[in-house]
């Protein structure tokens, strides 16, 4: 069985030069043979973001999930009773998320981070951004930052989970590991860190990771 994280590369090998730095994630999901070919598509929502979850006092609301892939996480937020849209820029994947949850009460849909529905901006109590920044490089990350902060109402939430590394390490191959500089554009768009966790999981070898949230204050 090849690797699914050399597929990746080699798709995204391929859009750059095309010109298009997005665009191997619509042939990703719509020529993987099955979700084992999706590197990310762990059949499951994301373990490390349950965990804060978890040991957050209840939410409730609006919630938007970012890059949603095959929905996972997405339909979790439904269970707990959230009011969920998720979006991918691959129509592939929001297909696959409506084919494996038929009767969901997620609102699914095709969208681009980069260009964003106006709909979405300014409404909603928790945001969910797992490995979506890490795809992107230079100003394409900071715009999507720019984005993702400005979708929080006042009082809303953003959870941002991703690779972690210094300042002086290199930014290697995909996925691309942000710094504490990458995660502060929230903050210089106006929304409050309210934690940081800088810790290497438990996958084998650990791999450095970073979960932070952030609220958009509300006005006094």
């Amino acid at each position: 069985m090849s690797d699914p994280r050399e597929r990746v590369e080699k798709l995204v090998d391929a859009a750059r030069v095309a010109g298009d730095e997005v665009g191997w994630f619509e042939p990703l999901y719509a020529t993987a043979k099955s979700d084992a070919d999706i590197p990310w598509a762990d059949g499951k929502p994301n373990p490390m973001f349950v965990e804060w979850l978890d040991e957050t006092a209840p939410l409730t609301g609006r919630a938007l999930v970012i890059g949603c892939g095959l929905g996972d996480d997405a339909e979790l937020l439904a269970q707990r009773g959230f009011d969920v849209t998720a979006f991918d820029i691959s129509r592939s994947a929001i297909h696959r998320c409506r084919e494996r949850f038929p009767d969901s009460p997620v609102q699914y849909e095709v969208a681009d981070l980069l260009d964003p529905p106006r709909t979405y901006r300014g409404r909603n109590d928790l945001i969910v951004e797992i490995y979506t920044l890490q795809t992107l490089r230079g100003a394409m990350r900071f715009t999507a930052a720019c984005n993702i902060a400005d979708f929080a109402r006042p009082g809303g939430l953003v959870f941002a989970l991703c690779r972690g590394r210094d300042e002086s390490e290199p930014e290697g191959t995909m996925p691309m590991p942000l710094t504490a500089d990458d995660l502060a554009v929230f903050e210089r768009r106006g929304l409050t860190r309210e934690r940081f966790d800088d810790f290497f999981d438990g996958e084998t070898p650990p791999k450095r990771r970073f979960r932070a949230v952030y609220r958009r204050p509300v006005a006094m």
